[in-house]
């Protein structure tokens, strides 16, 4: 059985109280969760396409995030075994593109930037 979700009012990773935005980064947070959503972007897919999409990932560890994600209400799972972002599950990913954005910036940036020694810091 896999364990619920977390949820906004109810203790999760680094808040006690379970403030929505920390609830929402334990989710996320979760591995493969992210990729998950990221996948589903464009529409519904099925699970083995969503697996190979995903680097294969195993096949439990895709079905535990599909069920947590249903349970978080981010994603539906149509009659024909297809899974689809709800219109929360868009909302999240639209929320996430500026952070998208700014990994990329941050990439090149860095990426000109010579790595420090471990005895330079």
């Amino acid at each position: 059985m896999t364990a619920s979700p977390p949820r906004p009012g109810r203790p999760v990773r680094g808040s006690a109280t379970g403030r929505p935005v920390m609830a929402a980064l334990d989710l996320f947070g979760r591995r493969w969760t992210l990729r998950v959503l990221w996948e589903l972007r464009d529409g519904a897919v099925g699970f083995r396409l969503l697996q190979q999409r995903c680097d294969d990932m195993s096949s439990s560890v895709l079905q535990t995030r599909l069920v947590e994600l249903q349970r978080s209400l981010l994603v539906v799972r149509h009659p024909d075994g297809s899974y689809q972002l709800t219109e929360l599950g868009s909302g999240a990913y639209e929320a996430l593109l500026p952070l998208h954005r700014w990994s990329e910036h941050w990439a090149t940036v860095i990426d000109a930037v010579p790595p420090r020694a471990p005895e330079d810091e």
